[in-house]
């Protein structure tokens, strides 16, 4: 009987270590298993963080080229209007000597007139005096 009593002992033992080792698996499979879907929500967590990231960088991105182009079309605008201010001023300038260069000219021709004695009487002698040489010839 004791050699009965022994097998029956280790056929129990057997089942205990099967189903101690079936359960030991299970474990293991279960963690596995939540390791798995950690792993996964991680990595979906990561690539939207990235996804944000790469967003807001294209809209910074768009902000900053926006800015850059009304600063420029702000400056190209500030020169469009300094430069006509320098036309009306160049032109006015322009005006005003050619107003100038033409009224000594026609100083000069009536001077010239004067001199020759076929100039008006007496209209330019006022304004354009003669000079008289100072030497007699």
């Amino acid at each position: 009987m004791a050699s009965q009593d022994h097998s029956y002992r280790v056929g129990e033992t057997k089942g205990r270590t099967e189903e101690k080792t079936n359960q030991m698996m299970s474990n293991i499979g279960d963690k596995a298993q939540a390791a798995k879907e950690k792993a996964q929500q991680t990595a979906q967590a990561a690539k939207e963080k990235a996804q944000e990231t790469t967003q807001a960088a294209k809209e910074k991105t768009q902000e900053n080229s926006g800015a850059a182009r009304e600063k420029a079309s702000e400056m190209g605008q500030s020169t469009k209007e300094k430069t006509q201010a320098g036309k009306d001023n160049t032109g006015g300038f322009l005006q005003e000597a050619g107003a100038k260069v033409k009224g000594v000219a026609q100083g000069a021709t009536e001077a010239v007139k004067n001199t020759l004695g076929i100039g008006q009487n007496d209209e330019g002698k006022d304004h354009y005096p003669t000079t008289q040489n100072p030497r007699n010839y």
